[in-house]
Formats: C-alpha cells, sequence, structure tokens
C-alpha cells in the first residue's frame, strides 16, 4: 500500500510539473514539458540586454526566480519587441517579460500577471535642445520611439506631436537622436538613464510622459499558469528576492 500511495504521489507531483511548465502551448502541445519559454527583446537595459553571449537583466532574473519556483528550467527567446505578444498567443512561448507595461489594448490579447515593477515613460533630447518640457513637444517635433512599445502607443495618439518615427530596437532611436534625425525620444526611464549615459551630449527632461506598470504577460485562459506566477511573484516580494534583484540593477538614485 505504501509503494502504491508513493507511485500515485510521484504520478501527480509529475502531473503538477507538466501543466505549471511549459503549459501555454496550442493545442499540438507546443511547449516543451518542464521548461518555462520566455519571449522577450533583449534591447532593453538594465531590464534584458546583451552581455558578450549570455542575455541578462533584471526580467531574466525575475523569470529564472519563477521558474525555479515552479520547478522549471527557463529558456529564452529573444525577438522583436511587437512579436512578444503573438509569440505567447499561439503558444510559442509560455511568458513575455520585456519591461512590458499593461494595456489595455494588450489585455484584449493576453492576460497579465500581478505587476512586477513600475515605470514612467521619459523623453531624451540633446543638451541644448529647445524641448525643455513636454509642452515643448509641438506639431513640428518629430518623436523616435521602438515600435510596438507604449512610447510607440502613447506618442501616436499625441495629437501636440507631429511625426513619430519608429525603429525596431530603442538604441536605433537614441542613435537617431544624436545625429539630429529626431527632436526627442520617448521611451521608458531606466533605459532612457542607460542610454543617456553612452551618449554625451543627452539628457533626460524632469517630467515624466506617462506612469505605467510591468508585468508578465500569459496566454488568455491560461489560469494554472497565471496563478503559479502570480504565486511565485508573491513569494519572491515577501522574502525580498525581487527588492534585491532591482537593487542589483537600479540604485536608489
Amino acid at each position: 500500500m505504501k509503494k502504491k500511495a508513493l507511485s500515485i504521489a510521484l504520478i501527480l507531483g509529475m502531473v503538477m510539473s507538466l501543466t505549471a511548465c511549459g503549459s501555454s502551448g496550442s493545442d499540438k502541445g507546443t511547449a516543451t514539458p518542464g521548461v518555462l519559454v520566455m519571449a522577450t527583446n533583449a534591447e532593453f537595459p538594465p531590464y534584458e540586454y546583451h552581455e558578450g553571449s549570455e542575455i541578462v537583466g533584471i526580467d531574466v532574473e525575475i523569470a529564472q526566480a519563477i521558474a525555479k519556483k515552479m520547478g522549471c528550467t527557463l529558456q529564452i527567446e529573444d525577438i522583436a519587441f511587437d512579436s512578444i505578444i503573438p509569440e505567447v498567443v499561439s503558444g510559442k512561448a509560455d511568458i513575455g517579460l520585456a519591461g512590458m507595461t499593461v494595456t489595455p489594448d494588450r489585455q484584449q490579447s493576453v492576460d497579465f500577471s500581478d505587476p512586477y515593477a513600475a515605470s514612467s515613460q521619459v523623453v531624451i533630447v540633446p543638451e541644448d535642445s529647445a524641448i525643455t518640457s513636454l509642452s515643448d513637444l509641438s506639431a513640428d517635433s518629430v518623436v523616435g520611439v521602438q515600435t510596438g512599445t507604449t512610447g510607440d502607443i502613447y506618442c501616436s495618439d499625441d495629437d501636440s506631436i507631429g511625426t513619430v518615427e519608429r525603429y525596431n530596437k530603442g538604441m536605433e532611436a537614441v542613435q537617431a537622436l544624436t545625429q539630429g534625425k529626431v527632436d526627442a525620444v520617448v521611451i521608458d526611464r531606466e533605459p532612457a538613464k542607460v542610454f543617456v549615459s553612452e551618449n554625451p551630449g543627452l539628457k533626460i527632461l524632469g517630467e515624466s510622459y506617462t506612469d505605467e506598470d510591468y508585468a508578465a504577460a500569459i496566454r488568455k485562459g491560461n489560469t494554472v499558469l497565471l496563478d503559479e506566477v502570480n504565486s511565485a511573484l508573491q513569494e519572491l516580494t515577501a522574502d525580498g528576492t525581487l527588492d534585491n534583484i532591482v537593487a542589483k540593477y537600479i540604485s536608489a538614485n
């Protein structure tokens, strides 16, 4: 009887593992059991970026911590930012972590975990720019953004901005700014700090363009995975792991 009970317990444990890890696959089962596939765009420091041959950053370490809590191995897929949600919807990825803001439009396509970070969109300009506040953005302004980001979404809906130029990577938008091809760049605050530190002659305006929350994108209706991710995030918040990961990359200043 004890052997039978042990066998049943082992089987149940395996079933739970298969349900939690690799659970977003299509009806044909595209996800790999025991593997949590994270779709991201590793052009967004300090949340995800390349360091040699590795992809590192805040989101990567958070995803690794979540996967560990779930008993999974993390697999990272580095793709274009605007392909992340389609990848999650199709089941090719289990979660999307990419400094992704929760928006009503995105919520129509995917479910979101509890927020794990707060951020804001900011405006980068040359130090000698005539644009010194948000009110200086006008119909004559050409603003660079990364395609598919909330910076893109908000600027496209902003009637006070004349032209929005879209780039595949945030760094490409910043390079266009240094070359005088755009007047300003709207992007998330922490990547903005990195880009400004790497490009002398640029600055960030004091006012935030928008304030927002980051969360993990999960295939709609996948409540098992959503609950697992939220449970892991709650534990990582309670034991201080989440704060420690963020502090490793972002100073209190």
